[in-house]
């Protein structure tokens, strides 16, 4: 396939026959793709010296930022922890960019937040703030004209506003019950138009305000997870091996009087590479596995027909319970090298049992 989009393109090879049985050999013949700049009115120099100065003004806001931590901050942080509604972000532009972000980091770290664009509000979507909310307002202007039109709206509904705004004297931070000042010396586009180090700045200050909130409100990994149950996170704190372990008759076991042909035939039968091993009273003794067969192949002292599986078995297995989440499952496996478990309750009796390929399954790993 490759081959042919090659030739219909017209693209030449550096050596005319290539094998399609060898991708390494066929890559290794196409000419290679420089990394350096061919466009003439491309500078490598004057191109790493802008990403640099972007980078180190940016680095310069937020280090400002520090010292504005102050009785504004810890007021705000007080009004949204003791907010009894949902914290309402507003903001147009990139200041409305900002905002959606911040709003979503505080809804997705114990704060119920969401976005609300200032100009819809105007035309019906203000019906969705109410007086148990908080509103937090931004702008670098401080004069954005479709907030100022609904703020004096909001503030007689008494909805306690926050302003972050990069000017003080400004309209939007008079109004406000609380000024959050992000105003940066210098932005860092060259021109000094493009919103760059005051968005950055507005950004990492509602980035403080949620994790000040989060950790006040002793916010969780497994509460985090809540809020995220589709992502590769929420699998990993929220996915039990209760969840995904094979139970009741596909669980194998055989007693310790059993012979190794019989625990070949449970380990056959379940097809998880191993058998549990258990005593008269259904306590759990040891687990023989694939690897013990093969070590028992080996040996020629021993009779396959006819030897108990409980002198070859692995006495004290690891093993897990089944309220564990699975992946603490996995980190036996790794820490172990070994590649299945048997899950046992409080009487050491096996309840269930599960391999690497469940937790595949389960994308825990």
């Amino acid at each position: 396939m490759v081959l042919k989009i090659l030739r219909r393109r017209k693209y030449e090879l550096a050596v005319p026959d290539i094998s399609l049985l060898n991708p390494v050999l066929m890559n290794a013949q196409l000419n290679p793709v420089t990394l350096a700049l061919t466009n003439p009115l491309l500078d490598e120099s004057t191109i790493r010296n802008s990403a640099m100065t972007v980078i180190v003004t940016e680095a310069r806001a937020i280090e400002a930022l520090q010292r504005r931590v102050n009785g504004s901050f810890l007021h705000a942080c007080q009004l949204m922890f003791e907010c009894q509604g949902r914290v309402v972000v507003i903001g147009i532009g990139k200041s409305g960019h900002i905002a959606r972000k911040i709003a979503a980091t505080l809804a997705s770290t114990g704060t119920p937040a969401f976005f609300v664009h200032p100009a819809e509000a105007s035309h019906g979507d203000l019906g969705m703030i109410t007086q148990k909310d908080v509103v937090l307002s931004l702008s670098n202007s401080g004069e954005t004209d479709e907030l100022l039109t609904i703020l004096p709206l909001i503030k007689r509904q008494n909805v306690p506003l926050i302003a972050m705004t990069g000017n003080e004297f400004s309209s939007l931070a008079k109004l406000a019950d609380v000024h959050l000042d992000v105003s940066v010396s210098e932005e860092a586009c060259p021109l000094g138009l493009a919103p760059t180090a005051s968005t950055t700045a507005a950004l990492v200050m509602g980035d403080a305000l949620a994790i000040a909130l989060l950790e006040a409100r002793g916010f969780t990994s497994e509460d985090f997870a809540r809020s995220h149950p589709a992502g590769t996170l929420g699998r990993r704190l929220l996915v039990r091996i209760s969840d995904i372990m094979h139970s009741g008759t596909q669980v194998p076991v055989v007693d310790q009087h059993a012979s190794l042909t019989s625990a070949l035939v449970e380990m056959t039968r379940t097809g998880l590479g191993m058998t549990a091993v258990t005593n008269d009273t259904g306590e759990l003794l040891g687990v023989f596995t694939d690897g013990d067969l093969r070590r028992a192949v080996d040996d020629d002292d021993i009779d396959l027909r006819d030897t108990p599986v409980v002198r070859l078995m692995t006495s004290n297995p690891k093993t897990i319970t089944a309220d564990k989440l699975a992946v603490e499952a996995a980190q036996v496996m790794e820490a172990h090298k070994i590649h299945a478990l048997l899950v046992v309750n409080e009487e050491n009796r096996v309840v269930g049992a599960l391999n690497i390929h469940d937790l595949l399954r389960a994308r825990v790993v």
